[in-house]
């Protein structure tokens, strides 16, 4: 990205009132125009995405950051009720699928992987098939389909935390074939700042 670019996200972050809202999405078409908005416009012709930044926590980085990038601090969130709720509702502790969410995706409903994970949970789009997850997107769902997934994963694993975090982000297969964590650095940082936020959230959430 251009320097010119990067002070025009910035003045227009600043008079905007969206520093901490929206996510932005820069569209770029053949002639090099750029066009900034806070939604997406997937019906603009003769568009196309250039990038999309989260203006909230990674305005400047990827989309969805790798996992170390991230400040291990507790955080309030608009989704705390729902979390709460869902978390009651499906037999798991509040504080464990907070840490998840805090992990996957900063509390950004819109965030997007590179390997297509979208929403609170990072649900990959075969995942939301499989728990009847119709819109990623959609924070109540997002949090019904990932919180099931997570409660599945409990139970495969014989209620192995580490094992059921790991499966999570690499997938069951891949904990059944290595019996274990598997061997890849991102889901071994994973497991452990999964962990880290949980005894982190355990801690702030106590009673709820």
């Amino acid at each position: 990205m251009n320097h010119f670019l990067i002070i025009v996200l910035a003045l227009w972050l600043a008079f905007s009132g969206l520093a901490h809202a929206a996510p932005i999405y820069v569209y770029v078409n053949d002639k090099g125009n750029r066009l900034i908005t806070d939604h997406p416009r997937p019906e603009l012709k003769g568009y196309r995405l250039l990038q999309k930044y989260h203006a909230d926590d990674y305005f400047g980085t990827a989309v969805r950051p790798s996992a170390s990038n991230r400040g291990l601090r507790v955080r309030d969130s608009e989704y705390d009720p729902l979390i709460v709720s869902k978390a009651k509702q499906l037999g798991l502790e509040p504080a464990l699928l907070k840490a998840i969410i805090h992990i996957e995706s900063s509390f950004n409903p819109s965030a997007v992987s590179p390997k297509g994970a979208s929403g609170l949970m990072q649900l990959m789009p075969e995942t939301a098939r499989r728990y009847g997850v119709t819109d990623r997107f959609n924070p109540a769902q997002s949090l019904e389909g990932g919180g099931r997934y997570m409660r599945d994963l409990l139970l495969m694993f014989n209620y192995d935390t580490r094992l059921a975090l790991a499966a999570y982000n690499a997938g069951e297969n891949a904990v059944t074939r290595y019996q274990g964590i598997p061997p890849y650095k991102e889901t071994q940082k994973y497991v452990e700042l999964v962990l880290q936020m949980l005894d982190l959230y355990r801690k702030e959430m106590i009673g709820v």
